[in-house]
Parts: C-alpha cells; sequence; structure tokens
C-alpha cells in the first residue's frame, strides 16, 4: 500500500510538473497571439489564452476589430491566430462546443445546424483570419519570438461558391488563393504563400 501511495505521489508531481513546463506566462501568451495580427493593429487586439487547467480564458480586452487566440499547450507545434470581431459568436461557439468534449466533426455538425436554424449568426461580410504557426522548438518561451514562423490567410465568406467567386475548389499552383467549403456556412478563401526557395 505504501508503495503504491509513493508511486501515485511521484506521478501527481510528474505530471504537475509537465503542465507547469507547458504553461506559459499570461503576458507571453498575449505577445504570441498578437503577433498573428498586422503590426499596426497589434495592440489594440483582444486576446483569449490559457490558464494553468488549459482552460480558455480572457488575457486582454482590446479596442480593435480583431480577436487573438494563443497557442493551444495541449497540441503539437505552434499555432496563433487573429479573427474579426465579426467571426466572434462562430469562434467562441466552437471553443464552448470543444470545452464540452466535442470532436471537431461533431462541433462542425452542431455549428452547421445553428448557423442553418438561425441561432448562429454568421458576418454577412468577408471576414479576415490570420494564421501564423511554426514548431516548438523554434519558439523563445521566454519571449513568445517563433523562428522560421509562418502566416497564412483565410478569409470567411459564408456560403461563397467557385461559380460566383471565380476561386477553384483547391490551388493549382503554390500560394495561390482558393474556396475550401463551398456553398457551405464555412465557404472561406485560403491563401498560403508559397515556402521561398
Amino acid at each position: 500500500m505504501k508503495n503504491l501511495l509513493l508511486t501515485l505521489l511521484v506521478l501527481t508531481f510528474s505530471f504537475n510538473g509537465i503542465a507547469q513546463e507547458k504553461f506559459i506566462s499570461e503576458e507571453i501568451q498575449i505577445t504570441m497571439a498578437s503577433m498573428a495580427a498586422p503590426e499596426e493593429n497589434r495592440d489594440e487586439v483582444t486576446v483569449y489564452g490559457y490558464d494553468k487547467d488549459g482552460k480558455v480564458v480572457l488575457l486582454k480586452e482590446g479596442t480593435n476589430n480583431l480577436v487573438c487566440i494563443a497557442d493551444n499547450p495541449n497540441m503539437s507545434g505552434i499555432s496563433v491566430s487573429c479573427y474579426n470581431k465579426k467571426l466572434d459568436d462562430f469562434m467562441s461557439r466552437g471553443r464552448e462546443l470543444k470545452a464540452e468534449g466535442k470532436d471537431m466533426m461533431e462541433t462542425r455538425a452542431v455549428r452547421k445546424q445553428e448557423v442553418e436554424s438561425g441561432k448562429l449568426k454568421m458576418p454577412d461580410a468577408p471576414s479576415m483570419t490570420y494564421i501564423l504557426s511554426g514548431k516548438e522548438a523554434n519558439l523563445n518561451r521566454e519571449t513568445g519570438e517563433l523562428k522560421d514562423a509562418k502566416l497564412r490567410y483565410v478569409i470567411y465568406m459564408p456560403f461563397a461558391t467557385t461559380e460566383e467567386t471565380g476561386l477553384p475548389d483547391k490551388p493549382h499552383t503554390p500560394g495561390m488563393p482558393w474556396l475550401m467549403d463551398p456553398g457551405t456556412h464555412r465557404a472561406h478563401i485560403m491563401i498560403t504563400p508559397a515556402d521561398k526557395d
């Protein structure tokens, strides 16, 4: 019995140490999340991040039209994003459903039903999202600097089609814009700049 208790204590402290190691201070989370926004907008963004228990929390109330999300410490790699406030209902609903334990496909199905019923509102104009990503090994956890980060752009245009936009539903050359999920509430233009040689 003593051995079992000792083993449980060691495991508890080990897991706690791992959780502490993954946690990034609120200040650095704000810095990292803001990096996805255009430079001139970074000081005024709203930022959501993660507390030590992995729950999404408001870290900073902003004054402009961008909402930024810090890197999820429970996901591999580094990914931060900023989106237009017009997308906030859609994005925050996704976070709520994830917190309830729903997977990606369940979350999509629920939001689809809620959009179709009118419960969940989508933007009535194109709405921008910026996504900055990179490798964990390239992150300076003291400053929030992410070396060799890549920025991609997503423009949500609910229910847009390939016919009305003239965009293909897949990229034909590296870096070209294309329309993902055409004709659905999730329709969005993807722009992933080509890697430089």
